[in-house]
């Protein structure tokens, strides 16, 4: 996987824009964000979170898409439990994964910011291909964006405190900071 910067989509992922972007105000990149998402809640590998990001969801498919959809979101990544990579949006653009968010004392994380779902749930762990794919991503974000640093990587739920609660307490993140550093990450 390689990010071109120029454009900011990653070589050797998956392509699947997604409509649900716009230009980022001042064009920075400064924050990255962890979540988790699945599609219906608890099911894995049925391909509804492409079509969610896409704004193709039939909705008569799960009772549950009914509540998400007229929900207009996506993210830059998500990473399968299988360790896939898919890219919605461009790093250099602001894709609609934060909300109401603000990350010390700063409002409107989306504006500044870099979203990376990982299939699953709060309460289930994740797999050991997502964490390398996760690690290997966080790598050359980081590499392409410095200002990402270690204390500027959070989870959902410490930009939306209340409101979300992903990652969850199944992701460890002493696990995914240590094999930052591991890999040569500076802190």
């Amino acid at each position: 996987m390689q990010l071109d910067p120029a454009s900011g989509w990653c070589q050797d992922v998956r392509h699947c824009p997604s409509p649900n972007f716009n230009q980022r105000p001042a064009g920075e990149i400064s924050l990255l964000v962890i979540h988790n998402i699945s599609l219906p809640p608890g099911q894995f590998a049925t391909g509804k979170v492409q079509e969610f990001f896409q704004n193709r969801l039939d909705i008569t498919e799960h009772s549950y898409f009914e509540g998400i959809a007229n929900l207009r979101v996506s993210a830059h990544f998500l990473i399968e439990r299988d360790g896939i990579v898919t890219q919605f949006v461009s790093c250099l653009e602001r894709a609609w994964h934060a909300g109401v968010s603000s990350f010390e004392g700063r409002e409107t994380c989306n504006d500044f910011s870099l979203g990376i779902e990982l299939e699953g749930t709060d309460d289930l762990p994740f797999t050991d291909a997502q964490y390398a794919a996760l690690i290997g991503l966080t790598r050359q974000l980081r590499a392409a964006y410095p200002a990402i640093t270690p204390q500027r990587i959070c989870g959902h739920s410490d930009i939306a405190p209340g409101r979300k609660t992903d990652p969850g307490p199944a992701f460890d993140w002493g696990r995914f900071r240590a094999a930052l550093l591991e890999k040569g990450e500076s802190q």
